[in-house]
């Protein structure tokens, strides 16, 4: 699946096996974005993790930044 551009967001869910899976991903993606100052808008149910990506500092709108941790995020697997 690939990332959706749509009302000022970048979105994409991601489904893993259970929630360890999901979780681990998180944590995975955490650690992307707090090194690139950067932090998405997220929603966990067990094995599901939805990510909205926006540049709030530029008034909420998608920017380059937001395809850098989306290609980031998308790397890791």
């Amino acid at each position: 699946m690939k990332w959706i551009e749509q009302n000022n967001r970048l979105t994409k869910t991601f489904k893993f096996k259970d929630f360890s899976e999901a979780f681990a991903f998180m944590t995975r993606v955490a650690l992307i974005a707090e090194k690139m100052d950067h932090h998405p808008v997220w929603t966990n149910v067990y094995n599901t993790v939805s990510l909205e990506l926006s540049t709030h500092d530029a008034g909420d709108v998608v920017t380059d930044k937001d395809h850098k941790l989306a290609e980031a995020i998308d790397k890791l697997g």
